[in-house]
């Protein structure tokens, strides 16, 4: 059975990047080659989370949402370097709630909340934590939908 959320017509923009989702709530993780957005969603999926897309995320707009989904060569695969694809049940659309970038360093230990411009829409901006705890934090963050500063 089709998938009722999925978008009737093309991707209003195909990105290089990555895409997890808990409790309905996708993380669009964006970064350069080799900045760890698959690492980064492999470490989320064993907490929980579920793939939406790796290596290419297409965007719908969908009202006052936009919504991230798989190419359709690539849905149910990521990259596991030095191991290769491995295939998960994929994610259906999800509704993009953060955007991670990971070509930006946070530099404050308690950061005021940011947004970014997404199709037209505001989304929360992320900025990259190296520290263990992050995919742990960004998993508690999407199922809960909220962080208080």
């Amino acid at each position: 059975m089709a998938d009722p959320r999925a978008p009737a017509s093309p991707p209003d923009v195909i990105l290089h990047a990555s895409c997890v989702a808990i409790a309905g709530r996708g993380l669009l993780i964006a970064g350069a080659s080799g900045r760890g957005k698959s690492a980064l969603a492999l470490q989320m999926m064993a907490l929980g989370a579920e793939l939406v897309s790796d290596d290419r995320v297409m965007l719908h707009r969908a009202g006052d949402a936009i919504l991230a989904s798989a190419p359709p060569a690539i849905t149910g695969l990521i990259e596991a370097r030095g191991l290769g694809l491995l295939q998960t049940q994929p994610a259906g659309p999800t509704p993009v709630f953060a955007l991670l970038d990971l070509d930006r360093d946070e530099p404050d230990r308690l950061p005021q909340p940011r947004q970014s411009d997404l199709l037209g829409r505001s989304v929360t901006l992320l900025y990259r934590v190296d520290a263990p705890h992050f995919p742990a934090a960004l998993v508690h963050y999407l199922r809960t939908g909220q962080r208080t500063i």
